[in-house]
């Protein structure tokens, strides 16, 4: 960890925190992630090593403490008092981030992994249905992989692989739409009409869909330079 020599707190917090990847792995803790599996989840590009580095910087700093984990058998990753009072400065850089850095939606920026990932965590439980709802997410257009959700109220899970389940929902996606439908940048039902999202399955699941999602936490904040364009990549 490098050091700007200067008493200014600013400089003295960005000896910490302004690493490349800190941020991203605090925000994984705060958003929930526990163990190192998932955080790899939520930092698809990080090599492992790095990862493994930037942990034990963060838990030397007293942002982070490796603890027994309910099962008793691993170990997780907690934030401590200091690590949490970062909530509100992620909360702001993202802020500031959607409104003046995320104008435009870009191929090399898409990841439908990492989207699932968010997805998972960021849907309203309370009007999931009473069973258990496999969905299977076909991406096409600038990334072409395909994920299924298992959806209960008490867990939500993603896989990878087929989880041998038979879906209950098809969501056939255009990458770019489905990313921007994230964003808050294009309404699903928009990007249904126009053919860049398809979803196909029993009728009231399709119709309860759109409102299972809760979108990204920034979703609310428009472009300060105007409306996002998005182009299907079909």
């Amino acid at each position: 960890m490098g050091t700007y020599r200067q008493f200014c707190p600013i400089a003295k917090a960005s000896e910490i925190l302004a690493e490349r990847w800190t941020f991203l792995i605090v925000r994984e803790l705060l958003l929930g992630s526990r163990r190192f599996s998932e955080l790899e989840w939520g930092l698809p590009a990080i090599p492992r090593s790095l990862l493994v580095h930037r942990l034990r910087t963060l838990e030397s700093t007293g942002l982070l403490v490796r603890a027994q984990a309910a099962n008793g058998k691993t170990r997780e990753y907690r934030l401590t008092e200091a690590g949490n009072e970062l909530a509100g400065v992620l909360e702001q850089l993202g802020t500031w981030g959607q409104r003046w850095a995320n104008d435009e939606i870009r191929p090399q920026d898409t990841d439908p992994s990492l989207l699932m990932w968010n997805m998972r965590r960021r849907l309203n439980k309370h009007l999931l249905p009473p069973r258990r709802v496999v969905i299977q997410f076909d991406f096409e257009g600038a990334k072409r992989e395909t994920y299924w959700l298992i959806v209960d109220r008490d867990d939500v899970e993603v896989c990878k692989t087929n989880p041998g389940f038979e879906p209950d929902l098809f969501v056939r996606a255009d990458t770019w739409a489905m990313h921007a439908i994230w964003l808050g940048r294009l309404e699903l039902r928009d990007a249904q009409r126009s053919g860049l999202i398809e979803l196909v399955g029993p009728r009231e699941l399709v119709t309860a869909f759109p409102d299972w999602l809760a979108l990204s936490p920034f979703a609310h904040v428009p472009p300060a330079r105007g409306a996002v364009t998005v182009t299907s990549n079909q």
